[in-house]
C-alpha cells in the first residue's frame, strides 16, 4: 500500500451523522478499504472521530488507551429511556432545582476510578443482543456496572435547566450516565441535551479535518504518521539486525526503550532510522519482544 495511505486522521464529525459514514467518506476519499475509526460516536453527538487507513487499523485498541475529553449539556428535571433526546421526554411536575454549590460538592464521587451501570440504550451486549435493540423492544435491560476512570469533571456553565459539564475520561465511559446518575444524586433527573467530543489523547477537535472538507486531496494532505497514534507508549528504534529479525517473527531479547517506565513495559512502539513505526513489540511470557502487531511482515 502506498505509503500516504497508512496513517490517522481526525474528523470533526457533526451531529446526526454516524461514525461508519465518517470512516466510508474517507475511505471514499482515498480509494481504500482498510479504514476504521477508533472509537464510536453517537450520531446526535460531534466532535473528534480518529480515523486510522492501512496498517494503522492495527492500533485502535492503543488509541483506546488514550483520554477523551466532552464538553457536554444536560438538561435537569428530565428523564427519557436513553437520557438523551433519542427517546420522549417525560418532565417533572415539581423538580428540585439544585444549587451551583451542590453540584460542586457532588462531583468529587464522580472523579477517579468508578463503578457506573451503562445506559439501557447503548451498544453494550446483553444476552448476544444489542442493549439498545431490546429497549427498543420493550424488553427490561439489565447492564451489569463496569468500572471506568473520570480523569476530571467541572462545571463549565450552569442556569437551570441547562448544566453544562467539562469531561476527561476512560474510553467506555457512558457520559449520558453520567448526567443520569449525577442528577440522581442531586435528588432530581436529567437527558443529555448536546455532545461534543473536544479530544481523543492528543488529537483535538482544532486540529481535526472537517467531515464537509472530505476529498481526496485533503484527507492526504491531513493523514498523520501512524506514530502519531502511540505517542503515549515507551519507544525504541531497531537496529538493522533487530528490524530484520522483528519483522520476520523473532523474538528481541535486548530492548532499552525510551520513556519513564522503570520496570519492562507491556507494549513498546517500534520504529526504524527513518523514525517510521514497524508495528508495536509485545512482551512475550519469556521476557523478550515480538512485533505484534507488525506493519511489515505477519501478525
Amino acid at each position: 500500500m502506498d505509503s500516504r495511505f497508512t496513517g490517522v486522521i481526525p474528523i470533526d464529525k457533526p451531529p446526526g451523522v454516524t461514525s461508519r459514514q465518517v470512516v466510508d467518506a474517507v475511505a471514499r476519499a482515498l480509494g481504500t478499504r482498510s479504514v476504521g475509526h477508533a472509537g464510536t460516536l453517537d450520531p446526535l453527538a460531534a466532535g473528534v472521530v480518529v480515523v486510522c487507513v492501512g496498517p494503522a487499523t492495527k492500533l485502535v485498541d492503543f488509541i483506546h488507551q488514550l483520554p477523551k475529553r466532552y464538553e457536554a449539556v444536560f438538561l435537569l428535571g428530565r428523564s427519557s429511556p436513553s437520557d438523551d433526546l433519542e427517546t420522549p421526554l417525560e418532565v417533572e411536575r415539581d423538580p428540585r432545582r439544585p444549587t451551583h454549590e451542590e453540584i460542586l460538592a457532588a462531583l468529587p464521587a464522580f472523579r477517579g476510578e468508578i463503578m457506573q451501570r451503562p445506559c439501557d440504550y447503548s451498544a453494550v451486549h446483553v444476552d448476544g443482543k444489542r442493549a439498545y435493540a431490546l429497549a427498543r423492544k420493550g424488553r427490561e435491560v439489565e447492564i451489569p456496572a463496569k468500572l471506568i476512570r473520570i480523569n476530571s469533571i467541572e462545571i463549565a456553565a450552569y442556569d437551570w435547566p441547562r448544566l453544562s459539564l467539562d469531561v476527561e475520561c476512560s474510553t467506555g465511559t457512558f457520559i449520558r450516565a453520567i448526567g443520569r446518575d449525577l442528577a440522581e444524586t442531586l435528588g432530581t433527573r436529567a437527558v443529555m441535551e448536546t455532545l461534543i467530543r473536544t479530544s481523543v489523547g492528543p488529537f483535538e477537535r482544532g486540529g481535526c479535518l472537517s467531515l464537509a472538507d472530505v476529498r481526496p486531496d485533503t484527507v492526504a494532505a491531513s493523514l498523520l504518521p501512524a506514530l502519531a497514534a502511540v505517542r503515549h507508549l515507551p519507544l525504541v528504534t531497531l537496529a538493522d539486525t533487530e528490524l530484520d529479525l522483528a519483522t520476520r517473527g523473532g523474538l528481541i531479547t535486548t530492548i532499552v526503550w525510551h520513556g519513564h517506565e522503570t520496570t519492562p513495559p507491556e507494549h513498546i512502539a517500534a520504529v526504524d532510522d527513518a523514525s517510521e513505526l514497524v508495528g508495536i513489540l509485545k512482551r512475550h511470557v519469556s521476557g523478550a519482544y515480538r512485533l505484534r502487531p507488525n506493519f511489515r511482515g505477519k501478525g
